[in-house]
């Protein structure tokens, strides 16, 4: 069930009556709808290039340890493969992400299992899976570090001189002197899983090398700067002789944000000393097994309340596992640490954060990137909190909410308005949420299938955390073809989540022509400028803007030099476009990124504005707990969100959907096994994820308040859906049982022996 309200809840909220708009707010069809429902669009799998070989990757076995040789099979022909190791990297080994410790191809030693060793490339798929397994590497092992835990003791340094990949220290006020005249003290530890991505689509490359052109690589990615980066480093070329074009792409979720680069690279190597183009496109077993993943983490919580409920402190121990090596750990970690302390206020907080190292595949950006894992904790620990004040949960976080005027940890001051109060009316309403809780209180008295309800509160920062849109000082813009066009470039892309349509909208709309007048240019370092990456829930928010900017400073040149006049039709506009282009050569307006006023950072004290704005949400959950089979169904499903401007409400609830589903498989079934760090269940038969039979009914409302520095009024919105279904599914569980569980994914045999564990106490305390 998908119900839109696209109304503000407060007169003076809504936008002037003069501001209405023809396109912005319209369900409008997907830009490339058409042809992907017609099977036209070519994804990477689907492009062939004259001459074409396919690449393949030998990886490691073990998770560390010393390369001691590599052995080539006689009984293999070797000349007719194409065989590239470290020692055939013309530049730097290293993969250039926000730190450069990851090595394009092991050298000499390896990190963790499935890391890249040896490439091979062959015409013929079959002969390279023989030659594959032809190849036979002798390691000297050492010891490895597999968890948080091991990382924190440094007995084993497998990371820099502490296995410390990044920390951050968070203060406002002074927690020490809260506790001794604290009416209550609440303790407890969270921990959150690693999640894969599972995109519909597998990684994929396709890369071309010549002595003029440099390198060209076709790919499933997010981000062609990112990837553009990497090459110029791993190639040792100047950025005129590397390109990189996204091909249609299957999914990302994060997921294609860091690895592109690698795979880019590898594929590159290969066509560069094989002077053909070259494929790799991963199975599914080997992108489970060795690409990036959600951090895991664990979460320690001690907060001191007065004897009303109020908090006075939080003092918080974050932790996440970020792998082998730092990929976007810092960034994650980043985030993690600011949304840990949820939606409330209080006067003191302490947040210690660590990025551990281990010899694990590394961790990288999945949707919301920390976010999801701090979100967990502090809202689980919420009911906990009540449960031990004996306090309604509701009440308890009504008590403390955020509102116009508040603070948050960094002492950033809310500016734009909060409206957590009406948002969680709003969802106790749609839900029946008291009602439902009384009911199945009676009902789970006699009942074997138990059924709770529960809830979560939270925000998103959207866009860069603090300085980071200053650093990245994005471009983007529109020119006008000369087939009467008008095409948006940006850098950023299109992976199922609708970038190409709201771009043509704020497009279309800013400038005054049809949705059909407007084209999205293709995601081509020599076409695009770098706009940023397709992260963070910036899209719509950062580049949306620049894009209305863009289409305005294009409508105001047109009307002082081409006679442009007040009121005019889309061929009135193109006919100006004409004779502005005649006059200049080309139509092109392209835009820089501006900070919104008062949004001031400090890396060094983590202080000030983190975000220019917050989305804001609450998530009810409606769970059944079978005691029999110990397992657990979301029945229904609420989620109350203010997020900006609604561009495209179909798009955007569809935004919401995907990240809930996403969300409860990362609550109750995705669960990452590994064995001396390598994935085990790397098979979707064996690696379970929610099918259409486990999402429940999902009602989705909508508040919006525009935001004047978004485009059009938008906020983020991506990322924010993943954020609290979990928590609020296991208040939920707590409800339905009264057992208060702290880690997810939380899988019935996890509640099994939660229910064993406490019938033996019982029978031990009776005897």
């Amino acid at each position: 069930m998908l119900c839109l309200n696209p109304h503000a809840i407060e007169a003076g909220q809504t936008m002037n009556t003069s501001e209405k708009t023809r396109i912005v707010g319209a369900p409008v069809l997907r830009k490339e709808g058409v042809q992907k429902l017609l099977g036209q669009a070519l994804y990477v799998d689907d492009i062939s290039r004259e001459g074409m070989i396919h690449g393949a990757t030998v990886r490691s076995t073990i998770p560390r340890g010393l390369i001691r040789s590599i052995h080539y099979d006689e009984r293999i022909d070797w000349d007719a493969f194409t065989v590239v190791t470290a020692a055939d990297i013309p530049g730097k080994n290293h993969i250039q992400l926000i730190f450069a410790d990851q090595p394009c191809l092991a050298d000499g030693v390896v990190n963790h299992c499935d890391e890249a060793i040896v490439l091979l490339a062959h015409a013929d798929k079959h002969k390279l899976r023989e030659a594959m397994a032809a190849v036979r590497i002798e390691y000297e092992a050492l010891p490895a570090v597999f968890t948080i835990e091991e990382s924190e003791r440094r007995e084993q340094i497998v990371w820099g001189t502490d296995n410390l990949l990044k920390s951050f220290l968070l203060e406002k006020g002074d927690v020490d002197t809260v506790w001794a005249n604290a009416a209550h003290v609440v303790e407890g530890e969270y921990r959150t899983g690693a999640q894969e991505h599972l995109y519909i689509e597998n990684n994929g490359m396709i890369a071309e090398w010549s002595e003029a052109e440099g390198v060209t690589v076709w790919g499933s990615l997010q981000c062609p700067y990112y990837v553009h980066k990497s090459l110029l480093a791993v190639f040792d070329l100047p950025e005129n002789k590397v390109r990189v074009i996204q091909t249609e792409t299957g999914g990302a979720f994060g997921g294609k944000e860091d690895f592109p680069s690698t795979l880019a690279a590898h594929a590159a190597l290969l066509a560069m000393k094989s002077g053909k183009p070259v494929k790799m496109v991963y199975d599914r077993m080997e992108d489970l097994a060795a690409t990036t993943k959600r951090h895991p983490s664990r979460i320690r919580h001690r907060t001191a309340l007065d004897k009303n409920g109020k908090l006075l402190a939080m003092d918080i121990d974050l932790a996440t596992d970020g792998g082998a090596y730092s990929t976007l750990s810092s960034t994650v970690l980043s985030r993690a640490t600011l949304h840990s302390p949820g939606p409330y206020v209080c006067p003191n907080v302490r947040i210690r954060s660590h990025a551990w190292a281990t010899n694990t595949v590394p961790y990288g950006a999945f949707r919301g990137f920390g976010a999801p894992q701090g979100i967990f904790a502090i809202e689980c620990h919420m009911d906990e909190i009540a449960v031990a004040l004996n306090m309604d949960p509701v009440e308890l976080r009504r008590g403390n909410f955020l509102h116009d005027g508040d603070t948050t940890a960094t002492e950033q001051v809310m500016r734009e308005p909060v409206i957590l109060d009406q948002l969680l009316e709003r969802a106790l309403k749609e839900s029946d949420f008291y009602a439902k809780r009384e009911h199945y209180a009676r009902e789970n008295a006699s009942s074997a299938v138990k059924r709770g309800m529960g809830l979560a509160a939270f925000y998103h920062g959207a866009g860069f955390t603090g300085s980071g849109e200053r650093y990245l000082n994005s471009i983007a813009g529109l020119d006008v073809t000369p087939q009467g066009k008008v095409r948006v470039l940006v850098a950023n892309t299109e992976f199922g989540q609708g970038t190409n349509t709201i771009l043509s909208q704020i497009a279309a709309e800013a400038i005054g022509i049809g949705y059909e007048d407007v084209e999205m240019a293709p995601a081509d370092t020599r076409v695009v400028p770098n706009s940023g990456p397709t992260v963070a829930s910036r899209t719509s928010m950062v580049v949306g803007k620049l894009i209305e900017r863009a289409g305005l400073q294009l409508v105001a040149w047109l009307r002082e030099e081409s006679g442009l006049e007040e009121r005019y039709s889309a061929s009135e506009f193109f006919a100006a476009c004409a004779r502005y282009g005649a006059a200049h050569g080309e139509v092109v307006s392209l835009c820089r990124y501006e900070a919104p006023p008062n949004i001031y950072w400090d890396d060094k004290t983590y202080r000030g504005e983190a975000y220019p704005a917050y989305a804001w949400s609450i998530h009810v959950a409606q769970v059944a707990v079978d005691t029999n089979t110990y397992s657990v169904q979301v029945e229904d499903f609420w989620a109350v969100q203010e997020v900006g401007r609604i561009l495209n409400p179909i798009l955007a609830g569809g935004q919401i959907e995907g990240g809930i589903a996403q969300a409860i498989g990362y609550a109750l079934y995705e669960k990452v096994i590994l064995q001396d760090g390598h994935m085990v269940n790397n098979q979707m038969t064996n690696y379970i994820m929610p099918t259409a039979e486990d999402v429940p009914p999902i009602h989705i409302f909508f508040e919006e308040i525009p935001f004047q520095h978004g485009g059009f009024g938008a906020k983020g919105i991506g990322e924010l859906p993943h954020d609290g279904p979990a928590p609020a599914i296991l208040n939920a569980i707590r409800d339905a049982t009264g057992v208060g569980y702290h880690a997810i994914p939380l899988m019935p045999e996890d509640i099994f022996a939660h229910f064993i564990a406490h019938e033996i106490n019982v029978e031990t305390v009776s005897a």
